[in-house]
């Protein structure tokens, strides 16, 4: 019989003095946590070497920065040609200059639009000050109609909107405090025009504003749904094990897991996103599982009649081979997260694991410390919950060959709706309807389509390319195909500003909406035109410095990754066609996030592989069982086919937080199985028959399983609460998944076992296994 090894035995002799130092360390490390910080802004799920983020930062460098807020006004009398709305309209452009970091301010307002009188170019604010009479009214909404740069863009095609867009510098680096700062002055100057004018509703989207809720929508579900997380999980085990002291130790466990690991991250100089925040949940997860395991070990042990210290050690004897596998394997799941094309799921992997093995060692050490000190009962009922396991097993062991095909058929089934799952990840569909992020991105694809834009840069590699007649017409041949695809909603082309100065040059005369004919002519009508320009309104968001390179804005609907990776191609081989010798980069964050999605998931995958086959391997050279090794990787896949062939058939949608999700129940997994196993195997190495160790088995793990899977079921559910779908999303297939694997251990298993081992009476030790 194996012994309990003479650290752990320390523990139980001297347990006042082992909690000291632990309280201790604890505060040491724990420290560091008040060395966090919060980064919400979307550049942390880029690499800096990410080739789309490398681009984007090209093109900010040779641009204005296209981080925005957008002011979205929905009149409601269907339209935005009236005096109050003008009026509205020009008072809130010129506080959107107040808005901190603004560059740039663009509204039916202060558009610059362009005339003949004469021999001049006049150039003027669409909406002047102080007329707001019918008759400017209705030569407004004339000029809009044939204001490519403007219909669309700055009013809907219905004009039942209207969108003021300010232009932000953001700094480099951390710029949390800044979006922060920035989006509560919007709000302050939303909360103020709609009490002025009544009648109108104000929306806000833009990168800054979704970075924003970002960071609101973490810092939420941190406050809120993870606190009443832990709650659940406390109520719900102390109703289980009916018993107050064993959910008080299991809490006191879990909480100084969590201070320790993020005491330890904070001196790493890490810092906490939407995906870090989510270490505690998975740190919970395994420390749950540990502690469940060894108490209700030792609650059977008690009740059998030994003294408090031997059931105490025999529980830690039992446990302390599945526990270290499952810890161990664990730790190298969520280290796989490493191979994540994203850097803050690898700090979320690297975090976890190193809250995975601390969860291991305060469970073998500090629990058993907490629990010889703590006054425990024997349970009344505790021979009735065995007796159920008992049945149950005796149930599968007599059903197995009806059971076996049932489960084949459902994970079959389960493999093929698997199929169904795509991956969509539409950064700005991250929040649900409540979420006022959410309201103002459905607002605006209701009434102007999508907010996802791509930047396309043409770049001529010579000075004053641009202004090349047989460049701009390709650039306007682009432009124009680009408005005939059914993606697009609007395009923002240089060229077309160019046909408007042909024009205004040639006395308005429509027969001169055209290019220029030669280069002399596109240079004076570009140099008179940006001379003519107020401060903050020029045409550095359009064209570089020196004129060779222009930019083409794209806005889309609000596409899937594949999608939006797709139309990207499509745009790139048309403009290869049209002129190899000119370069077309592609750009902008919805862009970056459809790559990362696609890459990212494609990285998991073999990551997840990778983490299957070294965690098998392990689970082989600690049972020494070459069969139960196999046996293990086939349950260990079951459950995560069963839960995404579900998804499949509820949703289908995969985004950035379902593809770590095999990584963070890959631990429930494991722990289930290894635990069946490890029983299974002792049984057997006692000389039990196959459906006497199945029986064995239940009674002494089945409590255990199920109470584990019971309470992190309704711990993660709480998170299906959260405005985050990317939060509410992981924590229903979490749900999903960790209750099918109980079902495949409680059920498959057993069935599986029956079979394999069907013509074996016995099992003593290695010699007699088939490997």
């Amino acid at each position: 019989m194996q012994k309990l090894p003479e650290w752990i035995r320390w523990f139980l002799h001297a347990p006042k003095t082992a909690l000291v130092v632990f309280v201790l360390l604890c505060l040491a490390t724990g420290f560091g946590a008040s060395k966090l910080y919060f980064r919400g802004d979307y550049k942390v799920f880029f690499e800096k070497d990410n080739p789309q983020r490398m681009a984007f930062e090209e093109m900010q460098n040779i641009f204005n920065k296209s981080e925005n807020v957008s002011f979205l006004i929905v009149p409601d009398s269907g339209s935005v040609y009236n005096p109050e709305t003008f009026k509205l309209i020009r008072e809130l452009t010129e506080e959107a200059w107040q808005l901190p970091l603004s560059t740039r301010v663009e509204s039916l307002s202060n558009y610059q639009h362009t005339y003949a009188e004469q021999d001049d170019l006049i150039v003027t604010d669409l909406i002047r000050e102080g007329q707001l009479d019918p008759a400017h009214i209705n030569w407004v909404q004339k000029v809009v109609g044939n204001a490519p740069e403007l219909d669309g863009r700055l009013v809907s095609y219905q004009a039942n909107m209207a969108v003021i867009n300010a232009t932000i510098q953001l700094p480099d680096g951390d710029q949390t405090k800044e979006v922060i700062e920035i989006a509560d002055y919007a709000r302050m100057l939303e909360a103020k025009y709609e009490e002025a004018y009544p009648g109108h509703q104000i929306y806000l989207t833009g990168m800054v504003i979704m970075n924003d809720a970002f960071a609101v929508a973490a810092q939420q579900d941190a406050q809120t749904l993870i606190p009443l997380m832990f709650v659940v999980i406390t109520i719900m085990i102390g109703l289980l094990t009916r018993s107050i002291t064993a959910a008080l130790a299991t809490l006191a466990i879990v909480g100084t897991c969590i201070l320790v690991t993020m005491g330890l991250s904070g001196w790493a100089g890490l810092f906490l996103s939407t995906a870090t925040v989510n270490v505690p949940t998975m740190v919970t997860t395994l420390a749950v599982a540990d502690c469940i395991h060894i108490i209700v070990g030792f609650r059977q042990q008690l009740n059998s009649g030994k003294d408090k210290y031997t059931a105490l050690s025999e529980s830690l004897r039992l446990n302390l081979k599945p526990v270290l596998i499952t810890s161990v394997t664990t730790a190298i799941g969520f280290l796989m997260l490493n191979f994540s094309a994203v850097p803050i799921l690898a700090d979320l992997g690297n975090m976890t694991a190193v809250g995975v093995i601390l969860a291991c060692l305060f469970s073998l050490t500090i629990l058993p410390a907490i629990l010889i000190l703590a006054p425990f009962k024997t349970d009344s009922n505790a021979e009735k919950q065995q007796r159920f396991f008992t049945r149950s097993g005796e149930w599968v062991t007599r059903h197995y060959r009806r059971i076996l095909p049932y489960s084949i058929l459902i994970v079959l089934v389960s493999l093929a709706y698997s199929t169904n799952n795509e991956l969509n990840d539409v950064a700005v569909k991250y929040f649900n309807n409540s979420s006022e992020f959410r309201q103002a991105v459905n607002v605006q694809e209701q009434y102007m389509g999508g907010m996802s834009n791509i930047d396309f840069v043409v770049y001529t590699e010579e000075e004053y390319g641009i202004n090349d007649p047989a460049v701009l017409r390709q650039i306007d041949m682009f432009a124009e195909w680009l408005r005939n695809q059914p993606e697009v909603h609007h395009v923002t082309s240089l060229s077309d500003t160019m046909k408007r100065l042909n024009m205004n040059m040639h006395e308005d005369q429509d027969g001169y909406y055209e290019l220029p004919e030669n280069k002399e002519l596109a240079s004076q009508y570009l140099l008179l035109y940006e001379m003519s320009l107020p401060y903050g309104l020029d045409l550095n968001n359009q064209v570089d410095i020196d004129k060779s390179a222009v930019r083409i804005v794209a806005v889309l609907d609000n596409l899937g990754s594949n999608e939006f990776t797709a139309f990207e191609e499509r745009a790139k081989a048309w403009f290869e066609r049209l002129n190899p010798e000119l370069r077309l980069e592609a750009a902008s964050p919805p862009l970056m996030f459809a790559h990362i999605g696609a890459r990212n998931m494609q990285s998991m995958v073999w990551g997840t592989l990778l983490a299957l086959v070294l965690i098998s391997g392990l689970i082989v050279i600690a049972l020494r069982s070459w069969r139960l090794g196999l046996v293990s990787l086939l349950t260990n896949l079951i459950p995560a086919g069963i839960g995404f062939g579900i998804w499949g058939m509820i949703s289908g949608q995969i985004n950035m937080a379902l593809s770590v999700v095999l990584s963070m129940t890959l631990g429930i997994i494991v722990d289930d199985t290894v635990h069946f196993l490890s029983k299974y195997q002792i049984a057997r190495h006692e000389g039990m028959a196959v459906s006497e160790a199945i029986h064995y088995t239940f009674k002494t793990v089945g409590l255990a399983l199920t109470t584990t899977t019971v309470v992190l079921a309704a711990g993660f559910g709480v998170l299906t609460l959260s405005s985050f779908l990317l939060n509410a999303d992981m924590g229903l297939l979490t749900v999903i998944i960790i209750i099918a694997a109980l079902l495949v251990d409680l059920l498959f298993l057993p069935a599986f076992l029956m079979w394999l081992d069907k013509d074996k009476i016995t099992f003593r030790g290695t010699k007699n296994e088939t490997t």
